[in-house]
């Protein structure tokens, strides 16, 4: 297990669940204390948060074994009317591209990596 990231203090533009979501979608068998440490949330948060995209149906999860499998749903319409008309894959899709343009340890993160069922 990967050491924690320090907190972060004041407001960002993403949301949890934006952050848990693509935490997923780029590593569907990330267990839940793993998502919880690279997104800076309680494994108990990130719970909630898997619990809410699943209901919504952003995500669906298959157990095997002691572990999940998430597959995202790529073509769910975002919530927000602001956003009408953008996916879940239009905003995967612009997270992969930044982070393949501020990939912290030189090697950049690929469009691909994101994986959409």
């Amino acid at each position: 297990m990967t050491a924690a990231p320090e907190p972060h203090t004041g407001w960002t533009f993403l949301t949890n669940h934006a952050r848990v979501l693509s935490a997923v979608a780029i590593e569907p068998t990330l267990r839940i204390r793993d998502i919880a440490a690279h997104c800076r949330l309680t494994e108990r948060a990130v719970q909630k948060i898997l619990a809410d995209l699943e209901k919504d149906g952003y995500l669906t999860h298959t157990r095997r074994g002691r572990s999940n499998t998430y597959r995202v749903s790529d073509g769910t319409i975002l919530r927000h009317p602001a956003e009408a008309g953008l996916t879940v894959s239009d905003l995967l899709g612009m997270l992969a591209r930044h982070d393949a343009e501020h990939a912290e340890d030189g090697a950049p993160v690929s469009e691909d990596r994101v994986r959409l069922q």
